[in-house]
């Protein structure tokens, strides 16, 4: 039977993405764990996995086609031998056949399985109300209502779970849709078909439950006209959903910084100490960097102080039990940040090659989404390049990132005399809606003692 494969959900905020390239052709055989194509996300480029077995009957949506919205058809999958239809097959249809009510080949015949990809900071998102990848309606979760209006007596609807959420989503009434499923029941067409045709009627409320008409949206400003030669490179997916996540960021969290110099010189030493005893190559051979000590020494002083390691909710602060620290990574498309868990209990040479290996494997896009979705406080480190000082955004829904700048000489005061140290200015932004500004300022001291005293950090 003739089923269609869809558009996947491949991260918790994704509503559309580019079908950057098919990697099997129309009428090639398809086995379960092919990789069949690669998409390009709202947080990476990711290849697609086929679960199930089949032919490629016709691809749908072509290499390089943009903003292919979720769970639209891109590629129609058949039974060796049969014939191909001309379109994606309509709900309830494969081959002519009617959908049964407890047909669970109705899901999409593939589902995205995260193999590479990682070009954008962020990937620790709110979850929001969507179809998921490789969802199918479940059309008989309760029995099946004996007439074909969706209802079964008194207020009792019928609907499928999909169809439900995305009614719930959209401010739908249930009660006023007529289901085309199975003996009546309301699935995901019906609720498509309602948006189509506009806003549906809803039931009166009394004038105190209605709730404050929104303000109209400000309209969008005209696009500049740029009279000088230029050069347009047009934005991808991943640099939209950057400029979308830190203007939200910027706009909706409260930022709140706190700076202060640390004394790296003791650090430099252990670093250099511990470099020496590691073995040139084989298992065991480790070269620490400088971001090295900063990831220990800050995951080190979130254990001690869980309130930094936290998490804006309307209802409540959320505290993450374990320290996964997210660590900003350059690629040429954009910022990803790969996480280092639980790394207060990691030990340096552990964290060194940790890094490294996630480094690489972002430049090359091949990390997977668990190893850069997520995490609960960020790090930001521009030394390499001879920044002096920065502020970083902070990467929601994180309450926290520290922005780690330069180690450079500078004069210092010593028991009343000048004297001349390695100094880094590090600035925590924090959200001052989980984090005030007497703990972030006390976080920072901490820190500031851990790394002016590393030998702690052996402990």
């Amino acid at each position: 039977m003739a089923t269609n494969i869809l558009m996947p959900a491949l991260s918790p905020t994704m509503t559309e993405g580019t079908l950057a390239r098919w990697l099997k052709k129309e009428g090639e055989q398809v086995k379960a764990g092919d990789i069949i194509a690669e998409i390009e996300t709202d947080k990476a480029t990711m290849e697609v996995e086929a679960v199930d077995e089949g032919v490629l009957g016709r691809i749908l949506v072509a290499d390089g086609t943009q903003g292919v919205k979720v769970n639209d058809p891109i590629a129609v999958l058949v039974e060796a031998g049969e014939a191909v239809p001309d379109a994606a097959p309509g709900p309830g249809s494969g081959n002519g056949k009617t959908e049964p009510a407890q047909s669970a080949s109705q899901a999409p015949a593939m589902e995205a399985v995260a193999a590479s990809g990682g070009k954008v900071a962020g990937a620790a998102e709110q979850p929001v109300a969507m179809p998921k990848p490789g969802e199918k309606e479940s059309l008989n979760p309760q029995p099946l209502p004996p007439k074909g209006d969706g209802h079964a007596g008194g207020d009792r609807i019928f609907v499928s779970p999909l169809a439900r959420r995305m009614a719930q989503q959209a401010g739908l009434d249930l009660a006023r849709l007529r289901g085309s499923g199975p003996a009546g029941r309301i699935v995901k067409s019906d609720i498509e078909a309602a948006l189509a045709k506009g806003p549906v009627a809803q039931p009166a409320a009394a004038p105190a439950a209605q709730p404050a008409a929104a303000p109209a949206a400000a309209p969008k400003a005209p696009a500049p006209v740029v009279a000088a030669p230029h050069t347009a490179v047009p934005n991808s997916t991943i640099r939209k959903v950057i400029a979308r996540r830190l203007s939200e960021s910027k706009q909706t969290i409260p930022h709140f910084y706190v700076s202060m110099d640390f004394e790296l010189d003791a650090a430099l030493k252990l670093r250099a100490d511990l470099n020496a005893k590691s073995p040139k190559e084989g298992p065991g051979a480790f070269r620490l960097s400088v971001n090295d000590l900063v990831i220990k020494a800050a995951a080190a002083t979130l254990r001690r102080f869980p309130a930094v390691n936290a998490m804006w909710t309307e209802e409540a602060i959320l505290q993450f039990n374990d320290v996964d620290v997210s660590i900003a990574v350059a690629t040429p498309t954009g910022l990803i940040t790969p996480i280092i868990r639980k790394a207060d209990q990691k030990g340096l040479s552990t964290i060194s090659n940790e890094m490294k290996d996630l480094a690489a494997r972002a430049k090359a896009n091949k990390l997977k989404p668990e190893e850069f979705q997520g995490g609960g406080f960020s790090i930001s480190n521009m030394g390499m390049y001879g920044v002096r000082e920065f502020s970083a955004i902070i990467n929601p829904p994180q309450a926290g990132i520290l922005a780690v700048a330069a180690g450079e000489p500078r004069p210092v005061v010593k028991a009343g005399a000048l004297a001349i140290a390695t100094v880094m200015t590090c600035t925590l932004s924090v959200d001052h809606r989980v984090i005030d500004g007497a703990l972030a300022a006390e976080f920072m001291q901490a820190l500031k003692g851990v790394i002016e005293d590393p030998l702690s950090l052996m402990l």
